[in-house]
């Protein structure tokens, strides 16, 4: 048997606070969207280097307070593109683990907290 990639499905509930934190703050862009009709709910895929994640507004499809770990490589870089956005909603930093990574816990307008995580050296 063989595991492919896994695509977590996160619960959002405005469109503009969820571009505005997404793609403004944590840089990542829309690779596309969709929406039955007018003034339905809104469902997106954003992506920032191999991260992929779909937002979505449909009632049902996930639960606010999700938490997803990220591979990361260059988190003090990242941390830094952030800092210098000064994002109102969230003031990250890097948190060195008991187990040997080193951590960024930032949460999104709805509740899910995005985990990135740099593996330690040895």
């Amino acid at each position: 048997m063989h595991l492919g990639k896994v695509t977590p499905i996160l619960r959002t509930f405005d469109e503009a606070k969820a571009r505005e934190f997404y793609v403004d703050f944590l840089g990542f862009k829309v690779d596309w969207q969709h929406r039955f009709e007018d003034n339905f709910p809104l469902y997106l895929q954003v992506s920032r280097g191999d991260c992929v994640l779909h937002l979505s507004e449909h009632h049902g499809d996930a639960s606010p307070g999700a938490a997803v770990r990220i591979q990361a490589e260059g988190l003090d870089a990242y941390l830094g593109q952030l800092q210098a956005k000064d994002y109102r909603f969230a003031k990250p930093g890097i948190e060195q683990t008991p187990w040997g990574t080193r951590e960024m816990s930032i949460k999104d307008p709805f509740g899910n907290r995005l985990v990135f995580v740099e593996e330690g050296e040895g």
